[in-house]
C-alpha cells in the first residue's frame, strides 16, 4: 500500500492527443492525482510526473504520440512518465520501449492511475498493465474542465461497430454508459462551479443507454432541464442513430446548441458497403434535410475519409459529387492509414499516397468553400456567443456562437465565461472568424 502523502506537492505535467474524449478522460485522471497530493506543474516548471494520454485513430497520430512523449521526457528530465490512452491499449509494448517510459496503462487501467505508481520510482523498462479488450466493461465518469470555458462530459465508452478501417473497438471495447441519473448530477456541479457550456462526448454516443437499458434522448431530456447550463453540444454522432425525433428535440429545446457533427466518411454507396457502415448515402442526406428544415441556421460538420482501400477513381468521384450537392457548414477530412488487425486490408484495392494527397485537398477546397458560404449566410444576425480567454498573439477574444460561428473582437476581461447577445459583421483579416459587435 502506498503511502499517498509522499506525493504532496510534487509537481504533475500532463498531455492529451486526440479526441475531446480523451481531454475529458485527462482531466479525470488530474482530478484523482490533486486528491493524493499533486499540483499542476506551472511554465518552466520540471515535472515530478508526467502524464501523456495517446491517440492511436491512424498511423500519422502513433508518430505523433511516439514524438510528444519523447519531447516530454526530454523537458522534464528525471520525471516518472505515465503514457495511456489509445495508442497504450494497442501496442503496449512498443510504447514500453521508449527510453524512460515507466508505466504503460491500458483502457481499464486509466483512471485508476494512482493504484500503480509505485512512489514513483523510475523503471528500467517500461511496466505494462492492460486489460484484453473483451475484458474492457467498466464504464468511468470523467468532465474535462481545465482553463477551458467549455466542459467536455463522457456519457458514453467503446463501440461495438467493428467499421472495417477502424481500431477504437479494439482500444476502446465494448459499448458502455453511464446513467442518465449520474450524468444530471455532474452537469448540475458544472452548473454549479459557473460552468456555462457542456460537450456530450464519447466514442459512440447515439449508442448510449446499452449498459443501462436508456436512451440518447432520454438523456438529452434529462440533461435540457438542468438548470444554470445555458447550452449543450452533441459531439459526433453516428447519422443511422441522428433520429428525427432528436433532431427536432433540438430545434425546440432550451439548451441543446442547433450544431451537429455527423460522420459520413464517404459520400459512395460503394466504399460505404466496404467500409461496412450501417447507413447509405440517401439516408445521410435525409437527416442533413431534416436538420434543414427544421433548424435552417444550424450548423453541420462532416467527417470524411479519402483514400481508404477499395476507393476507385469512380468511387471517389461519386462521393465528391455527393458531398457538394449537401447542405452542410464544414469537412472535416481525414486520410486513410492501414491499421494492423483492421478487415480494411482484406480489401484489394489501395490507393497511392500521391492520390490521397490529392482527393484530401480536393475535398478541403470544397470545405473552405462551404464553410465561406456558412458564414455568409450568418452576416448581419443576431446571436448568442460564449467568449474563450485572450489569444496568445493580438489584444483580440474568439468565441462562438450557438450555431457554432467563430466571433472575433477586442478582448475585454469581464466578458469571458458569459453568454452575450451580438451582432455577427464582417469577416476578420485572415478570414477565420466574423467580427461582431455587441447590441
Amino acid at each position: 500500500m502506498i503511502d499517498h502523502n509522499i506525493f504532496e506537492y510534487k509537481k504533475a505535467a500532463y498531455l492529451t492527443l486526440g479526441c475531446k474524449l480523451n481531454f475529458a478522460e485527462t482531466s479525470a485522471i488530474g482530478k484523482q492525482l490533486s486528491a493524493i497530493g499533486f499540483r499542476k506543474a506551472r511554465k518552466g516548471e520540471i515535472a515530478d510526473i508526467c502524464v501523456i494520454n495517446t491517440c492511436s485513430v491512424t498511423e500519422l497520430a502513433d508518430k505523433k504520440c511516439r514524438q510528444a512523449i519523447r519531447k516530454m521526457i526530454k523537458e522534464n528530465p528525471g520525471a516518472f512518465v505515465v503514457v495511456t490512452g489509445c495508442y497504450a491499449q494497442l501496442k503496449p509494448e512498443e510504447i514500453a520501449d521508449i527510453k524512460d517510459v515507466d508505466l504503460v496503462l491500458g483502457a481499464d487501467q486509466k483512471l485508476d492511475i494512482t493504484s500503480y505508481l509505485d512512489e514513483l520510482k523510475k523503471k528500467e523498462k517500461g511496466t505494462i498493465f492492460t486489460t484484453q479488450t473483451k475484458d474492457i466493461k467498466v464504464f468511468t465518469p470523467s468532465c474535462s474542465a481545465d482553463d477551458r470555458t467549455r466542459y467536455f462530459l463522457k456519457v458514453q465508452d467503446g463501440c461495438d461497430y467493428f467499421c472495417t478501417y477502424c481500431t477504437i473497438p479494439f482500444a476502446r471495447g465494448k459499448s458502455r454508459n453511464g446513467t442518465i441519473e449520474s450524468l444530471v448530477k455532474q452537469a448540475e456541479e458544472v452548473a454549479a462551479n459557473g460552468g456555462q457550456e457542456i460537450v456530450l462526448t464519447g466514442v459512440n454516443i447515439g449508442d448510449f443507454g446499452k449498459s443501462t437499458g436508456e436512451t440518447f434522448f432520454d438523456l438529452i431530456k434529462a440533461l435540457d432541464n438542468v438548470e444554470g447550463i445555458a447550452r449543450y453540444r452533441i459531439s459526433s454522432i453516428e447519422p443511422n442513430l441522428l433520429t428525427d425525433e432528436i433532431i427536432e428535440f433540438v430545434a425546440n429545446s432550451k439548451r441543446f446548441a442547433p450544431h451537429f457533427h455527423i460522420p459520413l466518411q464517404s459520400g459512395s454507396d460503394d466504399v460505404l458497403k466496404l467500409m461496412k457502415r450501417k447507413y447509405d448515402t440517401a439516408l445521410f442526406r435525409h437527416k442533413v434535410e431534416k436538420i434543414k428544415q427544421s433548424i435552417p441556421d444550424a450548423f453541420i460538420g462532416v467527417d470524411v475519409i479519402v483514400g481508404t482501400r477499395g476507393e476507385t477513381d469512380e468511387y471517389f468521384e461519386n462521393a465528391k459529387s455527393f458531398i457538394d450537392s449537401l447542405d452542410i457548414s464544414q469537412l472535416h477530412v481525414f486520410t486513410y492509414s492501414e491499421r494492423p488487425n483492421t478487415q480494411a486490408l482484406k480489401i484489394g484495392h489501395s490507393v497511392d499516397p500521391k492520390t490521397k494527397h490529392a482527393r484530401c485537398k480536393t475535398l478541403l477546397d470544397i470545405s473552405d468553400k462551404k464553410l465561406a458560404e456558412f458564414y455568409k449566410s450568418q452576416q448581419n444576425t443576431n446571436r448568442k456567443v460564449l467568449f474563450e480567454h485572450l489569444l496568445k498573439e493580438g489584444n483580440l477574444m474568439h468565441g462562438f456562437t450557438e450555431n457554432y460561428v467563430k466571433v472575433e473582437c477586442e478582448y475585454d476581461e469581464s466578458k469571458i465565461n458569459i453568454i452575450e447577445k451580438i451582432s455577427l459583421g464582417e469577416f476578420n483579416s485572415d478570414q477565420t472568424a466574423l467580427i461582431c459587435s455587441f447590441i
